[in-house]
């Protein structure tokens, strides 16, 4: 079966697939390290290859395949491709192959959410959206399958990037406006959420004021930050799977430093699936979810793609 990547917007609606993400959390599976391989290119950047497998015994296997092209730019083509690949965890035998760029975005907004159904404000209705990329722009309709998002309040480097958005966004029934003053978008916030590639801390802590969900999603190398020290200082931090020990200078670098140790982090997302660690237990909290991603949730997001389309067929 081939689910190009239009097909899987409409197989996998936000509240599906936070529950399939939650669900696996809770069952758990088998997720060996990501294998990165370097390719030379003739004349070019050289490129790479990451392979990242997940599997649940008996039940599912699935591998996403990236190619990173740097030179593809030159080439007005994409930098990134990908496809995700789904077995039958019994046989074997090869059930579907699917777009991976999509099941990365989608299940990437949808563990963004995930985490704030447990660390923010159930009340919480004003969301500040840092970042109009493809991820980002998705955050708001996942969030809102979680809390009563109303009002949206984007940032984006460019302006017109931000402007854009907020059209979109209007259109699809919020309230939303560009915010250029970082501060001022993180003080009129019940969520703030990053999403940029930003190697600079965007959000400060003495900005955060109680009551606030700080959802971090950009970090993926010990280089890159969307907040400072000071803001794992006030908040009660969790993150989504201990490979953030790693792979964000959001966790690397203040624990570095010494302005926190790991016994500080208060849990991941198996934790507080599982009920193994406290969520926000107040309302005067301030927390803070970082995510890098895991193959698990391309699992859960790939098999339910999978069940729902087999479920349209038979229909």
């Amino acid at each position: 079966m081939q689910i190009p990547a239009e097909r899987l917007i409409d197989l996998l609606p936000w509240p599906k697939l936070i529950e399939a993400l939650k669900q696996q959390f809770r069952e758990g599976c088998e997720v060996p390290d990501r294998h990165h391989h370097a390719m030379h290119v003739p004349g070019e950047v050289d490129a790479t290859m990451l392979l990242m497998p997940a599997w649940q015994p008996g039940s599912r296997i699935g591998v996403k395949i990236v190619n990173v092209f740097p030179s593809n730019a030159q080439l007005k083509l994409p930098s990134i491709t990908a496809d995700y690949l789904l077995y039958d965890g019994k046989t074997g035998q090869a059930l579907a192959t699917m777009d991976g760029a999509t099941i990365t975005s989608r299940r990437t907004a949808a563990a963004a959410a995930l985490g704030a159904a447990y660390l923010s404000r159930k009340d919480s209705e004003t969301l500040f959206l840092v970042g109009t990329g493809r991820v980002a722009a998705l955050i708001p309709d996942a969030m809102r399958a979680v809390r009563p998002i109303k009002r949206v309040l984007v940032w984006n480097r460019s302006k017109d990037g931000a402007i854009e958005l907020c059209k979109k966004l209007n259109a699809a029934g919020y309230d939303a406006q560009p915010e250029f003053d970082l501060k001022a978008g993180t003080e009129a916030a019940d969520i703030i959420s990053c999403a940029t590639l930003s190697k600079d801390p965007l959000i400060q802590g003495a900005w955060l004021k109680p009551g606030q969900h700080l959802d971090l999603i950009g970090s993926f190398t010990p280089e890159m930050r969307e907040t400072d020290d000071e803001a794992m200082q006030v908040c009660d931090v969790y993150i989504d799977t201990d490979t953030a020990f790693t792979e964000s200078g959001d966790i690397v670098a203040p624990i570095a430093s010494g302005t926190i140790t790991r016994s500080d982090i208060k849990g991941n997302l198996t934790d507080l699936c599982r009920g193994d660690t406290e969520p926000r237990n107040r309302d005067d909290a301030i927390t803070l979810f970082k995510a890098v991603g895991t193959a698990l949730e391309d699992l859960a997001a790939a098999s339910l793609a999978y069940d729902e389309a087999l479920e349209t067929q038979a229909g």
